[in-house]
């Protein structure tokens, strides 16, 4: 699972640039579904076939991850930006970042110290007055590499910190990768799984797929924010590295199906492994558009635990990935049966 994972974090795939993600994915389960297709928003879509026919279960996970668009090429040289996604701007600047689909080399800058204003030091930073430098001298020079509407993703090396590991892009190439081994695998239900698009810019991806397959039931697969880290107590801490998958009971944009809560917990607990509730009612994920797709799905959400979501550095231990992958397993083996 470590080694699929670094190989899909490391492709870059900003929401609506998901092209090499896709790629990668559908060379690991060409031969391992009976369908496969790609939706006109670029989801992709498969089917496979399992020892029987239960109530239809979709399982998905989203392609894309947090970055930025090119917006504007200053007379410098530089290159004005804007976030794709949620992006705090304080984890921006000073990172370096790769330019285009050449993955051209760039650092994000901000205006020096020296020349902002008290008020300006203390407030926080905002996009507005960031750059990235590609070392172009000039607006001409920086036109002959890159465009307005050009992607750019942040630079960062797949790093195994003894149980830990760290990247960017787990959001949510960790649900990625756990579809693409279960898809590896004989699952007693005839079961779709959806790789969706654009799920960092507002679920619109798993709007227009959900739509398409129509399933009774969806198990959406991510990773979500864990704030254990010193000097944060009690709930604020919403959930923890080491303490197992994640199933929440609700967030800003979804109420989850109380049956399949609490089966996620019974399950867990039949199988010996730990699993944890998210503390806060905060974020989202492709369930908000899923549950209220067509006549209602009925849904539940199972993440990995991850510290500084968004970021460049993204971190998640090893075993809570184990066994979010084996509960997922579990759950899919159970749930077309209800």
């Amino acid at each position: 699972m470590t080694e699929l994972l670094k190989r899909l974090c490391l492709i870059n795939g900003v929401s609506g640039d998901e092209d090499r993600v896709r790629e990668a994915v559908i060379g690991r389960i060409r031969d391992h579904c009976d369908e496969l297709s790609t939706d006109p928003l670029g989801s992709l879509i498969a089917f496979k076939s399992g020892r029987s026919a239960g109530k239809k279960l979709m399982v998905c996970a989203h392609m894309d991850e947090v970055g930025f668009i090119i917006t504007h090429i200053n007379s410098d040289g530089t290159l004005s930006f804007d976030e794709v996604g949620g992006i705090d701007p304080s984890v921006v600047i000073g990172r370096q970042v790769k330019v285009g689909k050449a993955g051209l080399e760039g650092v994000v800058g901000s205006p020096a110290v020296h020349n902002l204003s008290k008020e300006e030091r203390e407030a926080p930073p905002k996009f507005s007055g960031m750059t990235i430098d590609i070392g172009a001298s000039s607006k001409e020079e920086a036109e002959k590499y890159v465009s307005p509407g050009d992607c750019a993703y942040f630079s960062s090396e797949f790093l195994e910190m003894g149980s830990r590991i760290k990247s960017k892009a787990i959001d949510d190439r960790a649900g990625c990768a756990m579809m693409i081994r279960l898809m590896q695998e004989d699952l007693p239900y005839d079961t779709w799984f959806v790789f969706n698009v654009q799920e960092e810019i507002g679920l619109r991806g798993s709007a227009a797929s959900a739509f398409t397959v129509a399933p009774d039931f969806a198990l959406v697969l991510e990773a979500t924010t864990a704030a254990d880290i010193d000097g944060v107590s009690g709930q604020k801490k919403v959930c923890s590295l080491g303490g197992g998958p994640v199933v929440g009971f609700m967030d800003r944009r979804t109420i989850y199906d109380r049956d399949l809560y609490r089966l996620a917990f019974d399950t867990a607990k039949e199988m010996g492994i730990p699993c944890q509730t998210k503390t806060a009612v905060a974020g989202g994920n492709d369930a908000g558009a899923i549950h209220i797709s067509g006549r209602g799905v009925r849904t539940l959400a199972v993440s990995v635990p991850c510290r500084y979501l968004h970021s460049p550095a993204c971190v998640i231990d090893r075993e809570d990935l184990e066994n979010t992958y084996a509960l997922v397993r579990e759950l899919a083996g159970r749930i077309p049966g209800l």
